[in-house]
């Protein structure tokens, strides 16, 4: 397995639920990087809340934030791309008002929300920038939207089909993401790909979430979580181990690393 580039999801993938890196994790992405694959990470988090992360491991790699919507710089975390969404907004607002739900929406001058949430607040914990607007967002003055999130608390395809002719639809278990149309964490590693003269075979992606599926058909060498659905593992070329368990270590170890060395020698 050729491979010079490592893309891994964060949430269920790389960090456990209590949000941390196992010493496991790391030390796999150490030898990796070692042996002068570069990893990345790829999530659906914003910047201020991937950034720590980043940091904690070494990586001097562009961040890929808000499932594509935006790719940052490694040193300054300057946005070298940002894609905006557009949306009827009275429309998007009513829809939402009627279902008992909190709305998060993704600026490029940060977060503003319905109501907060332990989420948020662990969001405002790590980033250490809280929302800049808590309310009724039909008051709310933001611009330039790089991700709209709705959380319902349940499966909600009928009601995000209501915005699949105006945005990038993504479906979760306690809602939907919206982002501009082709917009995915894919379409931001392969501008990235572009700019190292890489090749999508050069790739392995790593992640559990519907926000990973374009990136895990996609890539090279696809790799699925364990805790990853069904829908998930069947797009993957390979299903590594629970991210409670190491899987992307297991993955790493198992496959990567032995390979790499055996190709070297």
């Amino acid at each position: 397995m050729n491979v010079r580039a490592v893309f891994i999801d964060m949430d269920g993938t790389l960090l456990k639920a209590s949000n941390d890196i196992s010493h496991r994790n790391k030390e796999a992405i150490y030898k990796l990087i070692n042996q002068g694959v570069k990893v990345f990470l790829a999530t659906g988090r914003h910047y201020e809340v991937t950034a720590p992360y980043h940091k904690e491991i070494g990586l001097r790699t562009p961040m890929i934030c808000l499932n594509g919507a935006s790719i940052h710089e490694a040193d300054t975390g300057r946005a070298v791309h940002m894609k905006t969404v557009s949306l009827n907004e009275d429309r998007f607002h009513h829809l939402t008002s009627e279902h008992p739900c909190n709305v998060i929406i993704h600026t490029v001058n940060g977060l503003y929300c319905k109501k907060t949430d332990e989420e948020i607040d662990y969001w405002t914990k790590i980033g250490l920038i809280p929302p800049r607007y808590i309310g009724d967002l039909r008051l709310a003055n933001y611009q330039d939207v790089l991700k709209f999130s709705v959380r319902t608390g349940a499966p909600s395809p009928e009601l995000s089909a209501f915005f699949k002719q105006e945005a990038e639809v993504i479906n979760w278990n306690d809602g939907f993401e919206l982002l501009a149309p082709n917009v995915s964490k894919w379409s931001a590693i392969k501008r990235l790909l572009r700019e190292l003269r890489m090749s999508p075979t050069d790739v392995v992606t790593i992640g559990d979430g519907p926000n990973d599926i374009e990136m895990l058909r996609n890539a090279g060498t696809g790799v699925a979580m364990g805790n990853a659905s069904k829908e998930i593992k069947a797009v993957a070329d390979f299903v590594t181990g629970h991210h409670e368990q190491d899987g992307v270590a297991e993955f790493i170890e198992r496959y990567l690393l032995k390979s790499y060395n055996s190709m070297v020698i």
